[in-house]
């Protein structure tokens, strides 16, 4: 009888942990998407200094990578914030995440490979948003509803009898 009241326990406690799974997404992404956009803006605002960055860093094409970054960083935060294209908008920024580490962010990077990487704030970043890639942008997004109602349109226009969403016959 014991061990009836600790699986009901547990199982209960499952259920609640399921129920608020949708929370670890989308805190990601507000937190995240914030910052993206507060950086992007921030660049943008001291669109100067930030070319001037990037020409110190040897980045190529400093005016249009900066505008590039700058853009990227606060539309892209944007999108986070209400889960649209995260995966592609995570992957693009994961890959401004890679290059701060080559170049902007190269000294601590260095010296913490043997320690402590996350006290670097890009490989953070870079974590989170590999997540959010891997992960998508869970239940509480505008992905999961464009996808309903992309999923529910195709339904609808499919012969009778084949509702599976790939075409395939289950025979």
């Amino acid at each position: 009888m014991r061990n009836t009241s600790v699986q009901t326990l547990l199982a209960s406690g499952l259920r609640i942990l399921t129920a608020f799974s949708f929370l670890a997404p989308l805190m990601t992404r507000l937190v995240f998407g914030h910052a993206f956009y507060l950086t992007g803006r921030g660049k943008w605002m001291n669109f100067d200094n930030t070319v001037n960055f990037f020409s110190q860093l040897g980045i190529p094409f400093p005016d249009a990578n900066a505008a590039f970054i700058a853009s990227l960083e606060m539309i892209g935060g944007l999108l986070l914030i209400v889960g649209l294209g995260t995966r592609l908008v995570s992957g693009l920024l994961a890959a401004t995440m890679v290059v701060a580490l080559l170049t902007a962010d190269r000294q601590g990077f260095v010296e913490a490979l043997g320690s402590d990487l996350t006290g670097i704030t890009p490989v953070v970043y870079l974590l989170a948003l590999v997540w959010l890639v891997l992960y998508g942008a869970g239940r509480l997004s505008l992905d999961t509803i464009l996808g309903r109602k992309i999923f529910q349109a195709q339904e609808k226009r499919m012969p009778p009898g084949n509702n599976h969403p790939l075409g395939v016959h289950s025979t």
